[in-house]
């Protein structure tokens, strides 16, 4: 059989990702690059074409390709390649094999709605299509405010548990704005966003989780911890914001500011390395590679025995950062807020924790003579210990080590 790669970045290292079923009835394979997270469908070729493509010398099977009648039948939520073209729509709002549970006219109603949500610049990967489809499903009338009010407070989790504040008041939102569109007046219920609770680990079993990923989950993760960054915004980092090993975010999501950080040489080379086929330096979304990290955490786990490792998270580098900068900072939440690029001041004072740092966390050094002690002092030492040996008088120093994208704040 001939072997099997992926067209987005030729690596032969993936996963079997389900069967996709054909109108005819037929199924075909998907699969799943363990390399660049892309996803793609094995052609079936015709006898006459698998013979010779088997005789060639690469043996690549390319992935599939619809005609332009069967492409016609693509919902929203699907990621073909048509005629050559890949394709992704903006916004999604269910799948395909819940399609029929919508009915005709709040289908329309939902695709209006995006079309909406386009024209008037909300956020590509927003989730308002979505909130508003399951409702829809539940029995929801999208021009009925009342009863739109009665499905979002009785809505539940497939397993029997209620939808907790923080997705209610996202379905608030998502149909505030659908009467917006409509022109419909409604009172809108309170809801307030639950604060998650983050897991907060020690840098120790970041490493470990980053020793255990492929080369290019890697180097995502090593972003992550470098930049303190949202993984939505280095998803959407492109190869022009990496300049020699300045880093900058220029595409923030929202509530955060646009910032820059220097990286390390080593991975500056990591990245450096990455295919330079698509503009973004990741073209993958985030589904896709939440995937994968949930995949990398039980690999992590057996082959280090740390359970905690599945505690982590995308957002533990960047809570572990901010954490780490408090303590650096004594706290101050205007040096948290600059580093992490924080419009609100209150979304800075969740950050402010009491780590108690490791002897291994520090660098230390020894000064003699004035002209040391003066040098040290100005580099941002602290001076922590001295003593008298030999008649010479010792003066102990110390930092913390350097960790993320700053030596200082």
């Amino acid at each position: 059989m001939c072997p099997l790669c992926c067209p987005e970045c030729g690596s032969r290292r993936l996963y079997r990702a389900g069967l996709r079923r054909l109108s005819s009835g037929e199924t075909v394979q998907r699969w799943l690059c363990r390399e660049c997270c892309y996803r793609f469908t094995e052609k079936k070729l015709p006898q006459e074409n698998l013979q010779r493509r088997l005789n060639s010398p690469d043996g690549i099977i390319e992935s599939s390709q619809l005609c332009a009648k069967e492409a016609k039948k693509l919902t929203a939520t699907e990621t073909k390649t048509v005629a050559g073209e890949k394709r992704k729509p903006r916004y999604t709002f269910v799948n395909t094999k819940n399609l029929d549970l919508i009915p005709e006219d709040a289908r329309g109603l939902l695709i209006k709605f995006m079309a909406y949500l386009e024209r008037e610049g909300f956020a590509a990967d927003n989730q308002y299509p979505t909130s508003l489809s399951h409702l829809v499903k539940d029995g929801a009338n999208l021009l009925d405010p009342e009863n739109m009010k009665s499905v979002i407070a009785q809505q539940k989790k497939k397993n029997g548990e209620p939808w907790s504040d923080s997705m209610k008041m996202l379905a608030v939102y998502a149909y505030g704005a659908f009467c917006t569109m409509q022109g419909l007046s409604w009172k809108m219920p309170t809801y307030h966003q639950n604060e998650a609770t983050i897991y907060l680990p020690d840098e120790k079993e970041l490493d470990l989780l980053i020793s255990a990923a492929s080369k290019r989950m890697a180097t995502f993760l090593g972003c992550l911890k470098e930049t303190f960054a949202d993984p939505s915004e280095i998803l959407r980092a492109e190869w022009i914001d990496l300049k020699d090993n300045v880093f900058s975010i220029n595409h923030p999501v929202k509530g955060h500011l646009s910032g820059k950080y220097e990286l390390t040489p080593q991975l500056t080379c990591m990245l450096n390395v990455l295919p330079h086929k698509n503009k973004r330096i990741f073209p993958t979304d985030y589904k896709t590679i939440y995937s994968s990290l949930h995949c990398l955490r039980i690999k992590a786990v057996d082959k280090f025995q740390n359970p905690a490792l599945l505690n982590i998270t995308f957002k533990s580098f960047r809570h572990w950062g901010g954490s780490r900068i408090a303590q650096l900072s004594n706290g101050n939440p205007l040096i948290i807020m600059r580093i992490l690029r924080h419009k609100s001041f209150e979304s800075s004072r969740k950050y402010i924790h009491t780590i108690n740092f490791k002897e291994e966390d520090y660098d230390e050094t020894v000064a003699t003579t004035p002209d040391e002690i003066r040098a040290l002092g100005k580099a941002g030492w602290q001076k922590y210990d001295e003593v008298t040996f030999s008649g010479v008088q010792m003066h102990f120093y110390r930092k913390p080590k350097r960790f993320g994208g700053m030596t200082k704040y």
